[in-house]
């Protein structure tokens, strides 16, 4: 069997598991395909063909030996993102001021996807630390869209999503503290999901700071999505117990029922940004299709102004804060994430407790001016995936920091109260002669992963996306 990168997570892991291609064909063409065309997207810091073909070899030998004991992604490609420790893979943390630290334990989500069978063909790019909205790292190329390799694939998991939109593997880890997987999805043509808050296990390491952080995974179609959540959606000794009902595989049969949707256009964190006509174009066409599907469609208003979001400029600065970088390495790191920490070092004690706080009550605030619907739909991001260096400002981090909250104005809301979120593919529209994405974003109540993702199979299916680049 050949040309087996147009399958998706499903398709791969059956045609493994079935015997029409062994776990090391499938390993091998990956990275034949990373290879060719990982560098001159920014996917890989680094691939790890010795794992991945001794992985697959793994695979193959339980297929034959010990059917029972191969997991249900048997064979499937997953890069993981370098921000993930991966016990022996060394990491920096997307940052050249870190030196490379080897783990000799796996990150709890790195564990259940080696368990569920996967292959490890490499560590996908990041930012430094994880915080900015574009992937530019020091040293590596930018991670580009394949919609236009000029483009950003977003951030802060820009090299998972290059590497899922151009083939390079059907599925790829992801974590998502203000958007980090959303964002990317929306950049490439992806669908990224931020599960509720615990849903994904932050073991053995746990939560950084007030819980922004989800880990997930970007795929190209809900399925896949609903799969990867069955995959990663398992306590750590010790969690505190979220409901999980059954298999959100399983979920996607069943209708959501009759649903109350409300559309927000208006942007959430930076009030003055403008959001591009094609991002309104893709939120109408969506909310076309919901009242087509029966669900009640209403406009929503902003329920805060925004300096009620100036809580989590406080959390975000002193997590970045919280690397630990030596200080005589500190000027090594960009100028970005040297503006944030020193906006952590002035923030006290007494004022972080004080930001938490406020983010509680802004969750509350948001329940109870959005309690009369199921779902809020937003465009994913205000503008089309910027070109490299665009957002990107070294020579004021301070504008830097605006113009990303400037595109990405309704994402982190999400990861503030800590209810999912997805981003799905619905529309694509030529900006500057070139076809691009434009992500919608479906916000759901925490706890019911399964009905937004079930909803969001719905759209899926009554309006199609447009096939990736590499599938035309």
């Amino acid at each position: 069997m050949s040309g087996l990168s147009p399958l998706g997570v499903r398709d791969l892991a059956a045609a493994v598991r079935s015997g029409e291609v062994s776990a090391v064909e499938v390993a091998e063409e990956a990275l034949a395909r990373g290879e060719q065309l990982g560098t001159a997207l920014g996917v890989f810091v680094e691939t790890t063909p010795d794992l991945a073909l001794r992985q697959a070899a793994e695979t193959d030998r339980r297929l034959r030996t010990e059917p029972d004991r191969v997991g249900p992604l048997a064979g499937v490609p997953c890069p993981v993102k370098t921000l993930s420790r991966v016990a022996g893979v060394a990491t920096h943390g997307g940052s050249g001021a870190l030196d490379p630290v080897v783990p000799d334990v796996d990150d709890g989500v790195v564990t259940l996807l080696r368990e569920a069978g996967t292959t490890m063909t490499g560590t996908t790019s990041a930012p430094e630390l994880g915080l900015p909205c574009y992937t530019e790292p020091e040293g590596l190329p930018p991670a580009a869209t394949p919609w236009d390799p000029d483009r950003s694939a977003g951030g802060s998991s820009g090299g998972a999503a290059a590497a899922v939109a151009a083939g390079l593997a059907p599925v790829a880890s992801a974590s998502d503290g203000g958007g980090s997987i959303r964002i990317p999805a929306a950049c490439c043509g992806l669908v990224g999901l931020k599960p509720t808050r615990g849903l994904v296990s932050a073991g053995p390491w746990g939560q950084p700071g007030p819980g922004l952080v989800s880990q997930g995974a970007l795929t190209r179609d809900v399925a896949d999505t609903a799969l990867l959540l069955d995959v990663l959606a398992h306590p750590w000794p010790g969690d505190a117990p979220v409901g999980r009902p059954g298999s959100f595989l399983a979920a996607l049969q069943r209708p959501p029922g009759r649903l109350r949707v409300g559309v927000l256009t208006e942007p959430l964190i930076a009030a003055d940004a403008p959001v591009h006509p094609g991002a309104l174009r893709a939120v109408a066409r969506t909310a076309a299709s919901l009242e087509a599907l029966g669900h009640s469609v209403e406009p929503l208003t902003r329920p805060f102004g925004p300096e009620a979001w100036l809580p989590f400029r406080a959390l975000w600065a002193v997590g970045a804060l919280s690397a630990p970088v030596p200080a005589d390495r500190e000027h090594l790191l960009r100028p970005l994430t040297r503006w944030l920490r020193g906006l952590g070092r002035e923030v006290a004690g007494l004022e972080y407790a004080e930001a938490v706080r406020a983010t509680q009550v802004l969750t509350q605030q948001v329940g109870t001016a959005w309690q009369h619907v199921d779902v809020v739909l937003t465009p994913t991001l205000a503008q089309p995936p910027w070109r490299h260096g665009e957002v990107r400002d070294d020579d004021d981090p301070a504008a830097d920091f605006l113009a990303q909250t400037a595109v990405t104005p309704w994402s982190s809301v999400w990861n503030i109260t800590g209810a999912p979120s997805i981003s799905l593919p619905l529309h694509t529209e030529v900006v500057d002669g070139v076809r691009l994405p434009f992500g919608v974003l479906l916000g759901g109540r925490a706890g019911r992963d399964a009905e937004l993702l079930a909803l969001a199979a719905q759209l899926e299916q009554a309006d199609p996306p447009e096939p990736l680049p590499f599938l035309r």
